[in-house]
């Protein structure tokens, strides 16, 4: 799938470039089978795979059908993992915030005092800002390397 936007397997039975897949897809009672390259730009995301029981059910209809399923589930895909993204972010911000609001109150700096000290820390502990946010959140406690 890498290589072709579409790959057709007409039977599983006859000689494929991947003869152990084939053969289980068989023992599994696959007959044929129809993968479509899903993308988001440029970069693939996966394939979505039509199977058959039986050889060469596949024509050009089925092609030209699942193309278009393709295209639609490619749109899905990429705004499924955008909005992961999205959802991420803002974990890991309102974690940052949460961070330097004990900061604030606990220590008396600035929110930007606060930034740097949580930056510091991580760039001395080679760990994500978020990772050190949840965990003085969740703990209350930073890691030694504070007072390096």
């Amino acid at each position: 799938m890498r290589e072709h936007r579409i790959v057709r397997v007409p039977d599983l039975t006859e000689p494929t470039p991947w003869p152990r897949f084939a053969s289980s897809a068989v023992t599994e009672g696959v007959g044929s089978m129809l993968g479509f390259q899903l993308f988001r730009e440029a970069e693939g995301l996966g394939a979505l795979n039509l199977y058959s029981k039986t050889p060469r059910p596949f024509d050009q209809e089925s092609e030209d059908i699942g193309r278009g399923v393709a295209a639609y589930a490619s749109l899905a895909l990429a705004n499924a993992q955008k909005q992961g993204q999205l959802y991420e972010a803002k974990a890991s911000r309102d974690l940052i915030g949460q961070d330097k609001g004990i900061h604030l109150e606990r220590d008396k700096i600035s929110g930007h005092g606060a930034f740097l000290l949580l930056t510091k820390v991580s760039s001395k502990s080679n760990t994500k800002l978020r990772e050190v946010a949840e965990g003085f959140v969740g703990t209350g406690v930073r890691p030694s390397t504070i007072t390096d």
